[in-house]
């Protein structure tokens, strides 16, 4: 298929609303299925089905497919050419407002996610996976590359932030492939990153962090990299209402110097401290 030859000729130009970039390489797709390694029996949520790049060679390699797609003309466009195999089950939906707790009863299990995201919502949607994350076993996601490497970072370097502690918490990140703006159209100004964030999964690192509420510790740590520059005692002043003498004390019993900055704490210190604002 010839991406913009496709487009021009069903009046189905990219919409800058929704940040489409299309794949446009069967290689690059054929690379990152390889990669994501689905099983036969699986049956995988799509978000964003596009033109079908993903989905048609992705549905030769599963059960089915469920695929939401938010842009009308293409949905209307798959549904008049019949492109799609028996297997998908095309939906016209903003995947930042379905439910993934019965699209994870649809599916059978745990869901199992790929997706060719708009660069705009994959905040949005990271956000929406761990408030998700008990239904999810792994996503596959395309993500710029630098939120990619935002989401894997290290304590006290630059891209260390909100995501890194979250999905540290709970996810183990694995960068899969990197990817070109040549493989888009149009064209992106950026490289990407296909990579896989898996779930709780059985591994040593995330069974070994004590149990923690999860809402508590994304309210901590919003607040603490909203003001990143700031000691940690100055930051999480007035977080969760609680004042600057009892975040001291909070600090204290969870063994953590005030003075430090958000950006030095590890994840399982953040776990921590949300275990002691919790009690407080």
């Amino acid at each position: 298929m010839n991406v913009k030859n496709t487009l021009q000729d069903n009046n189905l130009a990219p919409k800058k609303r929704f940040g489409q970039n299309f794949l446009v390489q069967r290689q690059v797709v054929e690379a990152i299925l390889n990669r994501a390694a689905p099983e036969i029996t699986d049956t995988i949520l799509e978000l964003g089905v596009g033109l079908g790049a993903m989905t048609i060679p992705l549905a030769a390699r599963v059960k089915g497919v469920i695929g939401l797609e938010i842009d009308s003309g293409l949905v209307r466009w798959h549904e008049e050419e019949a492109d799609l195999p028996a297997n998908v089950s095309l939906r016209h939906e903003d995947l930042l407002e379905s439910d993934f707790r019965q699209l994870a009863t649809e599916c059978g299990g745990r869901l199992r996610i790929i997706a060719n995201l708009p660069y705009s919502i994959s905040n949005p949607l990271l956000f929406k996976l761990l408030d998700y994350h008990e239904v999810v076993d792994y996503a596959v996601l395309m993500l710029q590359k630098e939120v990619a490497e935002r989401i894997s970072a290290r304590p006290a370097t630059r891209e260390y932030g909100v995501l890194s502690v979250l999905l540290g918490s709970c996810a183990v990140v694995e960068p899969l492939l990197k990817i070109g703006p040549e493989n888009f159209h149009p064209r992106p100004k950026v490289d990407s990153m296909v990579v896989r964030i898996r779930f709780n999964p059985p591994s040593t690192a995330i069974k070994a962090l004590p149990p923690h509420n999860l809402k508590i510790l994304k309210m901590l740590v919003k607040a603490a990299f909203g003001k990143r520059r700031k000691t940690l005692l100055n930051a999480l002043t007035g977080a969760g209402g609680r004042d600057k003498n009892t975040v001291d004390i909070i600090l204290r019993k969870a063994e953590i110097s005030g003075q430090r900055r958000p950006d030095q704490l590890t994840v399982r210190e953040y776990i921590e401290l949300a275990r002691c604002f919790q009690a407080a």
